[in-house]
């Protein structure tokens, strides 16, 4: 049986280029970069703490690191409020060939 999973923003302020490329390189393969800092992933409770331990290894006291989970409800909104196409549904982002 699968993980349920949860919508995340991970938020990041990193001082140094090198640190900032490495958790960068880390965050492209858990989600979906939104801005420049600024990266939405759909993450089970064990992949959420692995992905914390890993960037904790990378980040530095002087860094920032900020996860917020998002309810199912408040994912569903959030295309209401905002510019089309910003914002893909869950369903969307796999799509089965």
């Amino acid at each position: 049986m699968a993980e349920h999973k949860n919508c995340y923003l991970i938020c990041y302020d990193i001082r140094d280029p090198k640190r900032w490329r490495k958790a960068y390189n880390l965050l492209q393969g858990y989600g979906e970069r939104m801005q420049y800092s600024i990266f939405r992933s759909w993450l089970s409770m064990r992949s959420r703490e692995k992905l914390r331990w890993e960037l904790e290894k990378i980040l530095a006291p002087e860094d920032s690191l900020l996860l917020i989970r998002l309810s199912n409800q408040c994912v569903i909104g959030i295309p209401a409020y905002n510019r089309p196409g910003t914002w893909s549904s869950e369903a969307e982002a796999y799509k089965i060939v």
